[in-house]
């Protein structure tokens, strides 16, 4: 199936300025992030291929959820110096697993049901990139990473929320 990722990301972008108040601004991120947020603004950088660019639609929007609903979240989205605590590792998990249940659910509002087998993929191994690079610090490419057919997860109903700016992670997890 060839998934029309430009025209994904555009319907995505009007549904979070339009929804939800959340801000989508395309600009320079500095290297190695591809995308920044700060609970009421996505920032994607405009090099990223249309592919990365509806991942991280989702993804962000996920992160945006988290950080309004529960002020908690915004604290495992602070940078994290490789080797990281083992102890560590379970909760950045379920903060990875949430964020991707709410970009999830936001795809399905706004009427993309056909991708969610991609979207997992892509999770999976975004989140195999990240849990590789605190464990050992190395950066790898990250479609080393990439396994067809991942675990699907299950969209999470998106909480009511009034997007409130924090600050821009550009230290973040993004990475």
């Amino acid at each position: 199936m060839e998934i029309p990722f430009d025209e994904y990301s555009a319907r995505v972008q009007k549904h979070l300025e339009s929804v939800y108040g959340i801000r989508v601004l395309t600009r320079d991120i500095p290297d190695p992030l591809t995308g920044d947020l700060d609970g009421a603004e996505i920032d994607i950088d405009y090099a990223v291929t249309p592919e990365q660019r509806l991942f991280l639609l989702g993804h962000l929007f996920g992160h945006t959820v988290q950080w309004n609903v529960d002020a908690g979240t915004f604290e495992i989205g602070r940078q994290y110096r490789p080797p990281v605590d083992e102890e560590l590792i379970p909760a950045i998990v379920a903060y990875e697993r949430e964020a991707a249940c709410y970009g999830l659910a936001m795809f399905h509002q706004v009427g993309i049901t056909n991708i969610d087998q991609w979207f997992c993929d892509y999770t999976a191994c975004d989140q195999a990139y990240l849990l590789h690079f605190y464990r050992t610090g190395e950066k790898r490419d990250f479609h080393c990473f990439w396994q067809s057919n991942s675990a699907l997860i299950e969209p999470k109903a998106i909480p009511a929320f009034t997007p409130k700016k924090r600050a821009m992670r550009m230290d973040g997890i993004v990475i």
